[in-house]
């Protein structure tokens, strides 16, 4: 019988489309030299880095067989990216039913900046908080959070 009731908690847990934050995808900064800074994190903290920065995997603890990615990127100080915004980092947050969370969002009279667009890695969306910082959502392709939407 518990093994039953685990068995149906983790079934409707992996069926949840609630629109919701599920972890963090990315951590995005300005740099006045982005080469020279990913050089620094690779000698002294040994990231291992390509052009986009580092990625970051690591399992889901609920869903053992997935693999999530969380990608740590300096961009060049002066980049529009992080616009409207004032401040110097980003954070990326991986999201199910990014659909629904826009939705969820637009009711409240939150800020959306752009319209959802899709990519092979994923849909993206750029929202701002209430204290005007840049958040990107993303829903990754492939994903247990985008396969509980379908």
């Amino acid at each position: 019988m518990e093994e039953q009731q685990k068995k149906t908690a983790n079934s409707a847990s992996a069926n949840d489309a609630t629109p919701k934050v599920t972890g963090v995808g990315g951590i995005f900064f300005l740099s006045e030299n982005p080469e020279e800074t990913m050089a620094w994190y690779r000698k002294n903290l040994g990231l291992e880095t390509n052009a986009y920065g580092s990625t970051f995997e690591s399992r889901n603890v609920s869903r053992p067989e997935e693999i999530n990615q969380l990608q740590w990127s300096p961009f060049k100080k002066g980049s529009d990216y992080f616009a409207p915004s004032k401040k110097d980092f980003m954070i990326n947050y991986r999201v199910q039913n990014i659909q629904g969370l826009v939705n969820k969002l637009q009711q409240n009279g939150e800020t959306i900046l752009d319209e959802i667009q899709t990519f092979e890695y994923g849909k993206f969306v750029h929202i701002l908080d209430s204290e005007g910082n840049k958040i990107e959502l993303w829903e990754p392709t492939g994903s247990a959070d985008e396969k509980a939407t379908e």
